[in-house]
C-alpha cells in the first residue's frame, strides 16, 4: 500500500498568513491553479505511480483540491473524513502573527489558547492510516489534507525527519510493508516550481 499526502491549495487566508485551522475557507484562484498543476503531474506519472482512490478532509479547501485531482485521474473519491482535518487552533484561528503578538505578546506560543495538542492530532492520523491499511491493503490512496496535520503525522512516523513547513499543494508518499511505513517522497512541489524533491 502507498499513501499520497497532499496539502490543499492556497486560500485567501494562506496568502496573508492568517491561521485557518478548522475554519472552513475556500480555495482562491491560485489554489485552484495549484490543484490543476498537481493533477497534471500525477496524470503524467501514471505509468510509474498508480492511485486507486482519493480521500479528503471534510473542509472545503481540501475537498475542492481533491475533486480536481480525482477528476483528472478518473479515480473514485471516498467519503470525506473529519480525522484528516487541520489542527483546531482555538483562539488563534483567524489571526495573523502581528495580531497574535499584539493580543498575547511575544510569548503567545507558550500560552494555552485552546489549540488541539500534537498528541491528539497524531493519534487521529495514525488511527485513520491503520484503518485505510486494514481496508485497502493492496490499494494506493491519495489523502488531501492540511499542513500541520501532515507535519505532525510524519514526525510521529519518522521522528528524525526534518520538521519543515509543509507547502500548499506539496506531495509526499508513504509506503507500507507488513512491518512499517517508509517515506518515499517528502514535501515535493516540483509541479509548482523548479524545486528538488527528496
Amino acid at each position: 500500500m502507498q499513501i499520497g499526502l497532499i496539502r490543499h491549495g492556497e486560500t485567501s487566508w494562506n496568502a496573508v498568513k492568517r491561521i485557518q485551522g478548522q475554519t472552513d475557507i475556500p480555495l482562491n484562484e491560485n489554489g485552484i491553479k495549484q490543484a490543476k498543476l498537481l493533477a497534471q503531474r500525477l496524470q503524467g506519472e501514471r505509468e510509474d505511480q498508480h492511485w486507486d482512490y482519493l480521500i479528503t478532509s471534510d473542509l472545503q479547501r481540501a475537498m475542492a483540491t481533491g475533486q480536481h485531482i480525482a477528476e483528472a485521474l478518473q479515480i473514485p473519491m471516498l467519503s470525506p473524513d473529519s480525522r484528516l482535518r487541520e489542527r483546531y487552533f482555538g483562539q488563534i484561528e483567524g489571526t495573523t502573527l502581528e495580531e497574535r503578538v499584539e493580543r498575547w505578546g511575544e510569548g503567545w506560543k507558550e500560552l494555552d489558547l485552546g489549540a488541539e495538542t500534537d498528541e491528539a492530532m497524531r493519534s487521529r492520523g495514525l488511527t485513520l492510516l491503520n484503518e485505510l491499511y486494514a481496508s485497502y491493503p493492496e490499494q494506493n490512496i491519495l489523502c488531501v489534507t492540511h499542513g500541520s496535520f501532515i507535519a505532525e503525522l510524519l514526525l510521529e512516523l519518522f521522528p528524525t525527519i526534518e520538521d519543515k513547513r509543509i507547502n500548499n499543494l506539496s506531495y509526499s508518499i508513504l509506503k507500507r510493508d507488513s512491518e512499517s511505513w517508509q517515506l518515499m517522497l517528502h514535501n515535493c512541489t516540483k509541479h509548482l516550481e523548479l524545486d528538488t524533491c527528496v
